[in-house]
C-alpha cells in the first residue's frame, strides 16, 4: 500500500492510495479531481473509488467533476449531504481493494456524518493507515460543528483512540503548527509537545508536509486525545472527559482568535467550505 499525499487549496489534503500489485487506486478527500488524475496517471493507477470523510465543501467538492470525466467513478461516504454520492456507507462496514482492507470508522463531532477509514493489509510490513479527515488532525481536531461533546470525545478517544499506536494518520488539514501552539499552552511542561512544536517548525520553514503521524505519537502530545491527563484537566478546571473536551474546544476557539482574528470575508469563507453557505448543506 502506498500513499501519496497531495496538497490542495489553502491547506487541505487529498490522498491517493494504492494497491502495489493490481495498481488500483482509491482516492481520499478529493478537492481538485484534475489534478488528482494527473498524479494517477503518472503513477500508471487505475483510480475506482473516492473515500469522502465529511460533505464540506473543501472536501467533497471535485465528487461531480471527477464522476464526470471518469463514468461509473464508486463515490462513497457516510452522509447523504456529499455531492456526487453513490454509496451510503455504515460504521463497522468493511470494504475490499485487492490486498487492502478498509474499515469504515463513523466519527461525528466535526459533522454528525462523518466517516474516518482504517485501512491495512493482511500479512503486511508496512503499519495501518487512518485518513481521519477533520475528526482528527496532527495535534488537534476539526471544529465541533454538530453533535454533542460526547460525542466527540467517543469518536477521538474510543473509536480512533484505541486503533493500534502504530497507525499512521492521514489527516486533512495542514493545520500542525498552530495546532501545537495551542497544545503548548495547555501542557507547557510536556517535553513531547516542545519536541513536536520544534519539529514542526522547522517542517513549516522547509515548507514540506507534517503528515502522517502516528497515533503513539498523538497520545503523547496531541491534548483532545489526553482529557483524562492530569495536566490536561487542571488546564480545564473539569473532570469528566467530555466536559475537558468541551472546554479544550472553547478555549483554542479563543487562542486562535487572538492569534489570527477573522475578517468577514475569512468567516465567509469558513462557513462557504464548511457547507453552511448555500444550497448544499
Amino acid at each position: 500500500m502506498k500513499v501519496k499525499v497531495i496538497s490542495v487549496l489553502e491547506d487541505n489534503y487529498m490522498y491517493l492510495v494504492i494497491e502495489e500489485h493490481t495498481r488500483e487506486a482509491v482516492a481520499v478527500d478529493v478537492a481538485v479531481p484534475k489534478r488528482l488524475l494527473e498524479i494517477a496517471g503518472r503513477e500508471g493507477v487505475t483510480l475506482t473509488t473516492v473515500l469522502t470523510t465529511h460533505h464540506h465543501w473543501d472536501h467533497a467538492r471535485g465528487n461531480v467533476e471527477l464522476a464526470r470525466l471518469r463514468p461509473g467513478m464508486a463515490v462513497m461516504g457516510g452522509d447523504e449531504r456529499i455531492c456526487g454520492l453513490t454509496r451510503m456507507l455504515a460504521h463497522g462496514e468493511e470494504l475490499r481493494f485487492g490486498a487492502i482492507h478498509v474499515r469504515c470508522l463513523l466519527t461525528p463531532g466535526h459533522t454528525s456524518g462523518h466517516m474516518s477509514y482504517f485501512l491495512w493489509e493482511d500479512e503486511s510490513l508496512d503499519p495501518p493507515a487512518l485518513f481521519s479527515g477533520d475528526a482528527l488532525s496532527v495535534a488537534g481536531c476539526g471544529w465541533r460543528l454538530e453533535g454533542t461533546a460526547q460525542q466527540m470525545y467517543q469518536s477521538l478517544a474510543e473509536t480512533l483512540g484505541t486503533l493500534p499506536p502504530q497507525t499512521k494518520v492521514f489527516c486533512g488539514h495542514e493545520h500542525t503548527l498552530r495546532n501545537l501552539e495551542f497544545a503548548h499552552t495547555v501542557e507547557p511542561h510536556n517535553d513531547h509537545v516542545k519536541a513536536k512544536l520544534s519539529w514542526a517548525q522547522k517542517r513549516d520553514e522547509d515548507d514540506v508536509p507534517t503528515v502522517p503521524s502516528t497515533l503513539g505519537e498523538e497520545l503523547l502530545y496531541n491534548p483532545f486525545l489526553r482529557v483524562v491527563e492530569e495536566a490536561v484537566r487542571k488546564f480545564t478546571g473539569q473532570a469528566a472527559p467530555a466536559e475537558v473536551l468541551e472546554v479544550l474546544c472553547r478555549e483554542r476557539a479563543r487562542f486562535q482568535q487572538a492569534m489570527e482574528p477573522l475578517q468577514p470575508q475569512a468567516r465567509a469563507l469558513l462557513a462557504l467550505q464548511w457547507g453552511l453557505l448555500g444550497p448544499h448543506k
